[in-house]
């Protein structure tokens, strides 16, 4: 899964923050906070290794090894499709925040 996109909305984000005087991610990290690029790309990870797993039980599958079932691969397909998709949502959702937040008058 290509994240360079993702990475470069997530650059221009915090560099609008601080050009706006909004603190950094670092002081909300120390007090227990979050770091939403970290569970973004945590996020990314995830879904990737899914799609892996399914891909990798589909080839085991198709060359025939007795160990692998069809249903248990059907499901493994399916899970990482409905990742992915709820991964596309995100971005979605992300880039009309980025377009309302650009569009906001200063």
């Amino acid at each position: 899964m290509d994240t360079r996109g993702i990475n470069q909305m997530i650059g221009e984000l915090r560099a609008t923050a601080q050009a706006a005087g909004a603190k950094s991610t670092a002081p909300a990290k120390e007090a227990g906070g979050v770091d939403f690029a970290e569970v973004l790309q945590g996020a990314l990870k995830d879904v990737s290794a899914a799609q892996q797993e399914a891909r990798g039980m589909a080839q085991e599958f198709s060359a025939g090894d007795p160990n692998v079932n069809l249903q248990d691969v059907m499901v493994n397909l399916q899970k990482a499709n409905l990742s992915f998709q709820q991964m596309v949502q995100v971005r979605n959702r992300l880039v009309t925040a980025y377009q309302d937040i650009m569009n906001m008058p200063v």
